[in-house]
């Protein structure tokens, strides 16, 4: 499925879209020797946006749900892409302890977690879920509305060792973003793996670190290509010390809301987008798509009323927003059934294995769609979006699925920077 773009697919974006086709492989050589130099994330996904204009990441998840919503046939990518994780972390595993969220209510999250067991036992693990909820003192089989059955067992912490009853993992894979802190059973497992690295969490994770390491590999991308980066790259600027209940900050943002819709205007008038120019106010820590607000001005951020305060200082886990990222605005123009979708990739090493289309019938294109009453169409390409057909259009299926890849493996590549510059031993040095 390709859905409809409503606006003529032409000008910047049919450009960028030739030029990745003309150069993909340039484009393959340039991640190969990225790779050399740096570690994958263990896995990760990319939301997208794609105003016709611009194709450029807003987010990169380290710790990706949403495996269920992936096709059936790209499962043998999936697992083809985990075998090569496992090997890299732990060449002779035989045992891989999966550590969830703790959503045992939402059955969407627990078949994504399912559908993980399933690829990693079908990449030759043993895989068993270990459960950070105190009251699982037992093991805990939840009946999925799939047909699918988990099993949470409580942790036990042996030394510097993490596992259950009966198993001893050679590594441990996080799929909790840890936005509530560091829980003390898994710090210090020195004699272990855990992926993602602790410092991956949002307890310490920032996203202004990430898209700051964003913009290194788009510059050099773009350098490389001869395109200019903005037509991967968002434009982002910072607040720290913000307290939206006592209306601290407020300055900080209109400031830098002013300064950021200054510099897109010039962008759109160099590239003749007669779109309106926004920005995205958001959380600089958490996920689920909480603590964000749309501005349109540098006004709109002042005087805010008690319901959009209460919206924006609280996220995940009830943890509280001090720092803010205002992030330049990328429509999304792509459509399904007339409802505004967005493409998420997903990857596991430095392999893309899928995708879904984030679809939110009530939203508009200038907003943010991870939002209660959005639902998810997969993406149909069968090729790891890294197949381009020259012999086609550069906006037919699989070079459009490429061009996702180049710009998600981008972002997968900045995220690796990301880990590297912010790990603490590099903190420390």
């Amino acid at each position: 499925m390709v859905p409809h773009l409503t606006t003529a697919l032409s000008g910047p974006l049919l450009d960028l879209e030739k030029r990745f086709l003309d150069s993909s492989t340039a484009i393959e050589q340039f991640f190969r020797a990225k790779w050399l130099e740096h570690t994958p994330p263990f896995y990760a996904s990319v939301d997208l946006r794609n105003s016709g204009y611009k194709l450029a990441p807003v987010d990169t998840n380290l710790f990706p749900g949403g495996f269920n919503n992936l096709s059936a046939p790209l499962m043998p990518l999936c697992v083809q892409a985990a075998m090569a994780a496992i090997e890299k972390i732990c060449p002779d595993a035989k045992n891989l302890l999966l550590i969830p969220e703790n959503h045992t209510r939402n059955q969407f999250y627990l078949m994504n977690v399912a559908q993980l067991q399933t690829i990693f036992r079908q990449a030759g693990l043993n895989v068993r879920i270990g459960s950070l909820l105190p009251e699982i003192v037992d093991p805990t089989r939840l009946d999925l509305p799939n047909g699918q059955t988990l099993t949470l067992e409580p942790l036990r912490r042996s030394g510097n060792r993490l596992g259950l009853d009966g198993f001893d993992p050679c590594a441990i894979l996080l799929n909790n973003d840890l936005s509530a802190g560091v829980p003390e059973i898994l710090q210090g497992l020195g004699e272990q793996v855990v992926v993602p690295p602790l410092h991956a969490g949002w307890t310490t994770r920032r996203k202004s670190n990430h898209f700051r390491a964003y913009d290194e590999v788009a510059d050099e991308f773009g350098a490389q290509l001869g395109i200019d980066p903005w037509l991967v790259n968002p434009y982002f600027a910072v607040c720290g010390k913000v307290n939206f209940q006592e209306r601290q900050g407020e300055e900080c943002l209109a400031a830098n809301v002013d300064f950021l819709l200054t510099r897109v205007r010039a962008k759109y008038r160099e590239y003749g987008v007669a779109e309106k120019p926004f920005v995205i106010v958001k959380a600089d820590a958490g996920t689920y798509g909480m603590g964000i607000m749309t501005v349109y001005d540098a006004a709109d951020v002042k005087g805010l009323n008690r319901k959009q305060r209460n919206k924006m200082s609280v996220v995940k886990e009830g943890l509280q927003v001090t720092e803010v990222i205002i992030q330049e605005g990328v429509h999304t123009f792509e459509t399904i059934d007339e409802a505004v979708a967005e493409p998420v990739v997903y990857m596991i090493d430095r392999y893309v294995v899928g995708g879904f289309y984030r679809v939110h019938r009530e939203r508009g294109r200038d907003e943010n769609l991870n939002a209660p009453g959005m639902h998810f169409e997969p993406l149909a390409f069968e090729t790891g979006c890294c197949l381009p057909d020259p012999c086609c259009s550069p906006d037919a299926p699989p070079n459009r699925f490429f061009a996702y890849g180049v710009v998600a493996r981008l972002a997968l590549l900045a995220a690796s920077l990301e880990l590297e510059q912010t790990a603490p031993l590099a903190q420390e040095a």
